[in-house]
């Protein structure tokens, strides 16, 4: 008889309640610390406490990976019960733990590691994928073979609406930052599959937001041939409902997406953007 499987992910995929409800993924969340005190992401601190503490007192939170032990304790109980367990890592460029991860699943064994190469809900694609899998009873070593083929499908990309706390975190200069404040510029950060989710600036568009959010939309949607249209996520650090309206108005008129899915990025990956941060996240065949 085929053994159970478990699904599970580290809390910065993103996919929100509902959807972690509906393909019953287990997430283990991030570590968030601000000043003196260290809090466990979108449990008991959440983006907007992390922006209303650097703009009133000028805290910048930090985060910190999961740890072996971590892990290990979250997966024992399953691998004991004789269940199998299926893991999805925020890109191991960004963040040392899928290493550590790797680590608790050598010990254990039946613990099935994937490196998503990405972030939010980049990740959180792959978890769907992993889920719908799972519900045809596909054993576990194929899922992660699979699942595996999959990573360079997926495009993560968002629109920075400010570099305040790239430039407060250390993450670029003053100068790039005063030079992107006087020209209106808002940059693309692009994640990279073959770069294990590592990210770079492609382009800058110049402009209002709802401008740059159009612009972006159309490029993003005609630079791929073959989108996987079965979904698309709108994620976003803290935007107003006119621009997620905006956005996905301007999908609908470019695409056929069978599911828009609107999320809201953690802890983890706000603290780096800040507010008014939005990607579009697809897959392609």
């Amino acid at each position: 008889m085929a053994k159970g499987i478990i699904l599970t992910a580290d809390s910065t995929c993103d996919l929100g309640n509902e959807l972690k409800g509906k393909y019953q993924v287990h997430y283990y969340p991030y570590h968030i610390i601000l000043g003196d005190q260290q809090y466990t992401d979108n449990v008991d601190i959440f983006p907007d406490d992390l922006y209303r503490a650097y703009r009133e007192k000028k805290l910048l939170p930090k985060t910190a990976a999961i740890s072996m032990t971590e892990y290990y304790d979250f997966f024992a109980g399953w691998v004991q019960d004789g269940y199998d367990v299926i893991h999805l890592n925020l890109g191991s460029g960004i963040s040392a733990a899928h290493q550590n991860c790797c680590l608790a699943a050598q010990s254990l064994g039946h613990v099935y590691v994937i490196d998503s190469c990405s972030l939010s809900t980049g990740t959180g694609h792959l978890v769907i994928e992993a889920a719908e899998r799972i519900a045809r009873g596909m054993p576990a070593q194929q899922i992660y073979e699979e699942i595996t083929e999959l990573i360079p499908k997926v495009h993560a990309s968002f629109i920075l609406d400010t570099l305040e706390f790239m430039h407060a975190g250390g993450r670029c200069s003053s100068v790039t930052a005063l030079g992107a404040n006087l020209l209106k510029l808002k940059p693309c950060i692009e994640v990279s599959a073959s770069g294990h989710g590592s990210m770079s600036v492609g382009k800058k568009y110049r402009g209002d937001l709802d401008k740059v959010l159009r612009q972006y939309i159309r490029d993003k949607l005609a630079a791929y041939p073959d989108i996987k249209t079965d979904r698309v996520f709108i994620t976003h650090s803290g935007i107003s409902e006119e621009r997620i309206a905006l956005v996905q108005d301007e999908l609908q008129q470019h695409a056929s997406f069978q599911e828009t899915y609107i999320t809201r990025a953690s802890c983890t990956i706000s603290c780096h953007c800040g507010p008014n941060t939005l990607g579009i996240l697809f897959m392609t065949k």
